[in-house]
């Protein structure tokens, strides 16, 4: 590793822990005796306030962050399914050094606070994103997504995610306004087991019937696509399909 590189890892580590370390004083503060302001200083106790440290890495009201990066859209995902992956990453069930130690000091209950409060938030993003392509791959990736590849076993995403790609309640997320790089790197943990849920593991099996090829094209078609630019397709929006017989929802929930 060159020295540029040892200075850029250095200073994301210093990064992480300053923006854990405000997390845990918005607990704190969270935690403390409910009032108009925070130890006097005239800081507003409001949710907005103690979401900061999440702001500051997901994007204004959760939006996604605006340089295409990893920390994905959360803002109108189900709230199940945020205060489970908040759950996750505090067990270091789902792997993220950042996460698991910003979450170490979350209750179930701030957590499900947190969770409604991102769920609430518009999905829309306000930020500026790569625009979409269209080209053969994907085409291709709008055929698995729609349509899946029954030779492979592999159900469509909006069987699943909902014919607009909006999520479901509880506990499965939409797939819209997300970057190429979190959605690849989600497929990437899948894949490799990194990334586990309790059951029934939806994903880990969906992922590792699609070849390499498919991931990408789906990963490019699904790449900072508006929930408004979302095709139609036969059924009305709201009107899903049973989810599969092998992949029923409980706590686990199912998603990327």
């Amino acid at each position: 590793m060159n020295h540029s590189s040892l200075r850029r890892s250095a200073w994301l580590r210093r990064f992480r822990w300053i923006v854990a370390l405000a997390f845990c004083v918005s607990c704190s503060l969270a935690n403390a005796a409910a009032s108009s302001t925070v130890d006097g200083a005239g800081v507003p106790d409001t949710i907005e306030q103690r979401a900061i440290a999440c702001t500051s890495c997901h994007g204004v009201r959760g939006t996604g962050s605006t340089d295409g990066g990893a920390a994905p859209r959360i803002a109108g995902q189900p709230a199940a399914y945020l205060a489970l992956q908040l759950a996750y990453f505090q067990s270091g069930q789902r792997k993220d050094e950042s996460m698991q130690y910003i979450t170490q000091s979350l209750t179930p209950a701030y957590a499900k606070e947190i969770a409604a409060y991102f769920s609430s938030q518009s999905a829309g993003s306000d930020n500026p994103k790569a625009s979409m392509t269209t080209s053969a791959l994907t085409q291709r990736g709008a055929q698995v997504v729609f349509k899946g590849d029954p030779g492979r076993g592999v159900p469509p995403c909006a069987d699943c995610h909902g014919r607009r790609l909006a999520g479901r309640e509880p506990l499965i997320p939409g797939l819209t306004d997300l970057s190429s790089r979190y959605l690849a790197a989600q497929f990437a943990q899948w894949r490799s087991h990194a990334r586990a849920a309790d059951r029934p593991y939806c994903m880990g099996v969906v992922a590792n019937r699609m070849s390499e090829a498919q991931i990408e094209a789906v990963v490019q078609w699904l790449a900072n696509r508006p929930a408004g630019d979302v095709p139609s397709v036969d059924e009305p929006y709201g009107d899903d399909p049973p989810l599969p017989d092998w992949c029923v929802v409980d706590q686990a929930g199912a998603g990327l």
